[in-house]
C-alpha cells in the first residue's frame, strides 16, 4: 500500500514539473498562460516538482509568492507530517 502512495506521490511531482515547463514553454512562445494561482495550488500536491520546475525552466524564481511559496508549503507539509506522525 505505501508503495503505491509514493509512486502516486512522484507522479504527482512529476505532473507538476511539467506543468511549470509548460508554463515556461507558453511565456517564451506568448501563448495563453497557466495561472499563478493554479501553479502555487499545483505546488501544494506536489512542492518537489514545483520547486524542481522553478530552478530547472528558472521560471517564477524572481516573484517572491513562488521563491518563498514554495518552500513555505514544503515547511508546512513537512509541520503537518510530523505532526501525523507523532499522534498516530
Amino acid at each position: 500500500m505505501i508503495y503505491k502512495c509514493i509512486i502516486a506521490y512522484l507522479i504527482i511531482n512529476l505532473i507538476v514539473l511539467l506543468l511549470y515547463g509548460i508554463d515556461k514553454w507558453k511565456a517564451k512562445h506568448h501563448k495563453w498562460r497557466i495561472s499563478e494561482a493554479a501553479l502555487i495550488m499545483a505546488a501544494v500536491f506536489g512542492v518537489f516538482g514545483a520547486y524542481g520546475g522553478m530552478h530547472l525552466f528558472h521560471h517564477k524564481t524572481q516573484k517572491p509568492k513562488f521563491y518563498i511559496g514554495v518552500p513555505a508549503i514544503f515547511v508546512a507539509e513537512l509541520v503537518l507530517v510530523l505532526v501525523l506522525h507523532h499522534f498516530m
